[in-house]
């Protein structure tokens, strides 16, 4: 009777590694040399615990079995291991279906932890952006663990999901990122949990990618099919090297005509930087901001609300926000409601308004490149590189954290920093 258990329970393993076989070439793709491999990871490391292949293994175990594959093996290999050991966890919680097993919670659970998600993202002033970021990686989230009590979440939860979105759903490595740290968020500060440790899930191939770039033309070309406040922010995206929404949120008071400089405020990381204000618009800009300046004393003379100011700011100083100083540099022509405190107030100019009209612009130039406003901001970096500016001072004017980042428009620059030729054109 026994040999008989023992029999079935090695028919049932080889069934659930030929059932993580089909997996893998559904999913992964993998050629018939690295499915051998992947599998022979799996049942190498369940036979170093002498475990059943129908047995999670804990994150520990994995990480021992690394180690000990790592005194013998080249790193490529155990990195491969570690690839495939993720995903057969992966593979096996999928097929256990233990989210199945957990109780299910009432709408009204999720409902208040959405809630006090918002509540925590504007506590520490999250931009509004993050919080609908967040608030749409909850709702995914909720979704593939079906309702699940959000008391008896745990890390195994995210690193499922983690696995699932790169796995199943493909998405970029950035896209995981920004996933994994919506729910790090929501654990740490809704639910009170630190769980970062005991994620260790499938990531999500890090694609390399070149930027996109214009050439001068071509920029000319486009900036021949704009007018008004349109032409004039996509001058000043590709002039200093902005991002959308860093353009969008310049205040007043952030454009220094007497230095020409542009300060960028609360950019990406949270961090302000300066850059250069080109010469070539600054008369354009002092006729703009005469006629911002008409629409802002309609507003004080119709006592309109201030404008949003950031962090607690507003609190602080009540009436900074109708000062000319902090009015938008680009300031929408119509009232809207603040989503986060309901007031009537003027926004700046809504960012699919520009993308809209810069796709139709590169449509009529005839321009076959997929380029969007943020093709801009790469093509400044790239100019700046071909017309021999050292990489570190490109990297702060973009306000890059790390220089690897900046780099990568060395790959894409028309003449090589460093005047190689190809012997061909000897």
């Amino acid at each position: 009777m026994l040999d008989y258990y023992v029999a079935c329970g090695v028919i049932f393993e080889l069934i659930m590694l030929d059932s993580f076989k089909q997996f893998l070439s559904a999913k992964e793709r993998l050629p018939e040399k690295n499915l051998y491999y992947y599998l022979k990871w799996v049942s190498d490391c369940y036979r170093y615990f002498d475990m059943p292949e129908t047995e999670p293994l804990s994150n520990e175990q994995n990480t021992k079995f690394l180690n000990h594959l790592a005194k013998k093996h080249e790193e490529w290999q155990v990195q491969q291991a570690e690839r495939a050991l993720k995903i057969y966890g992966y593979f096996l919680s999928r097929s256990l279906n233990n989210s199945a097993e957990a109780a299910a919670a009432v709408p009204s659970d999720w409902q208040k932890i959405g809630k006090k998600l918002s509540e925590a993202l504007r506590l520490r002033h999250r931009s509004y952006s993050t919080e609908k970021t967040y608030i749409l990686w909850l709702r995914q989230f909720r979704g593939f663990i079906k309702d699940k009590n959000p008391h008896s979440l745990d890390g195994k939860d995210i690193q499922n999901f983690l696995s699932h979105l790169a796995v199943e759903k493909k998405v970029s490595a950035s896209t995981q990122n920004q996933a994994l740290n919506a729910l790090v968020f929501l654990y740490r500060h809704v639910l009170d949990r630190d769980i970062e440790g005991e994620i260790s899930a499938v990531r999500a191939r890090q694609n390399r990618r070149l930027p996109v770039v214009l050439t001068v033309k071509e920029i000319e070309k486009i900036f021949s099919g704009m007018s008004g406040a349109n032409l004039l922010m996509t001058k000043l995206i590709y002039g200093c090297g902005l991002r959308l929404h860093e353009c969008l949120q310049i205040r007043v008071k952030d454009i220094d005509f007497e230095q020409n400089m542009v300060i960028i405020r609360s950019g990406k990381g949270d961090k302000d930087r300066r850059t250069v204000l080109p010469e070539a618009i600054r008369q354009e800009l002092i006729t703009h901001l005469n006629q911002v300046k008409a629409l802002y004393e309609k507003d004080r003379k119709a006592k309109l609300n201030g404008v949003q100011l950031p962090g607690a700011l507003e609190r602080k100083y009540p009436n900074a926000g109708k000062e000319w100083a902090w009015f938008w540099l680009f300031p929408s022509r119509s009232l809207s409601i603040d989503p986060q405190t309901g007031i009537v107030r003027r926004h700046h100019v809504y960012h699919d308004a520009l993308q809209r009209v810069f796709k139709i612009a590169v449509m009529k130039s005839g321009i076959a490149k997929q380029a969007s406003v943020h093709t801009l901001r790469h093509s400044f970096a790239t100019h700046l590189l071909e017309k021999g500016y050292d990489i570190r001072t490109i990297q702060e004017l973009l306000g890059h954290k790390n220089l690897q980042t900046t780099m990568i428009y060395t790959h894409v620059a028309t003449k090589n920093i460093l005047g190689v030729r190809s012997p061909l054109d000897f």
